[in-house]
């Protein structure tokens, strides 16, 4: 469950935490190297809502730990619908985020770190994409190729081989990378510069680059069906099917 309190979204596994304007998202599972499952995918998914419908201009999304910022989905225990938890589809989000991302980041968290508009990488961060290898995917991962080299995007999606943080940077995945321990003091430093801009301008830039980057299929799946989602779990829905049962004209109030 998520509760809200005010500036603070509490879950057992995720924050939002806000300050000049600027949101901290932080993914706490540590103990188990941050791995996503439903509660984990559902408070992102409410962190983004919180982001675009609140007074932040910018997050910076971050994750507990040392060993990883996340080892994608939960084996034991995976989220129903992964693309929920990701940035402008799971939930609109006009607003900047800005990734700080350290040690392994696996599967299904680097498709969240993909969506994030920037990217600060510590030295020791370690992608991986081995699904063709486990015989599973969601598919967002394609939309790599919107924004990497296409054959960089290929070799990383197919080969399920690591790529350091270096090699990160020189695909174009990440902005910067930094000594360990300080990913994310770098990243609120760039948040602190976007917060300080002109919000108008900065949203107009980001929905502008949206929409000239061409979506993968799953992407634009997605994307619909939460849409529709939305539709199904609304109050109008809700009369609708009420209605029905009771052989009355619906009262649909847009809600």
């Amino acid at each position: 469950m998520v509760v809200d309190h005010g500036t603070l979204i509490m879950t057992e596994l995720v924050t939002y935490s806000s300050s000049n304007h600027i949101a901290t998202i932080t993914i706490n599972r540590a103990e188990r190297m941050n791995a996503l499952n439903e509660e984990v995918i559902l408070g992102l998914q409410a962190a983004w809502q919180k982001l675009e419908a609140g007074d932040d201009r910018v997050a910076v999304l971050t994750a507990a730990g040392d060993k990883a910022f996340s080892v994608g989905a939960d084996v034991k225990d995976a989220p129903k619908e992964m693309w929920q938890g990701v940035p402008s589809i799971g939930a609109q989000t006009t607003k900047p985020v800005i990734a700080a991302v350290k040690g392994w980041c696996i599967g299904g968290s680097y498709v969240i770190v993909q969506m994030c508009d920037l990217v600060v990488a510590a030295e020791d961060t370690r992608f991986k994409y081995p699904e063709a290898q486990l015989g599973f995917t969601g598919g967002l991962i394609a939309s790599a190729v919107a924004r990497i080299p296409h054959k960089v995007a290929m070799e990383f999606m197919l080969l399920g081989e690591d790529f350091d943080a270096r090699r990160a940077l020189a695909a174009g995945m990440v902005n910067k990378v930094v000594p360990t321990g300080q990913e994310e003091s770098h990243a609120q430093a760039w948040a602190k510069i976007l917060a300080e801009s002109a919000p108008l301008v900065v949203k107009s830039l980001k929905e502008f680059s949206l929409a000239t980057l061409n979506k993968s299929p799953a992407e634009a799946g997605a994307i619909a069906r939460d849409q529709l989602l939305g539709i199904k779990l609304s109050e109008d829905g809700a009369e609708g099917r009420k209605a029905f049962g009771e052989k009355r004209t619906p009262q649909f109030k847009g809600k």
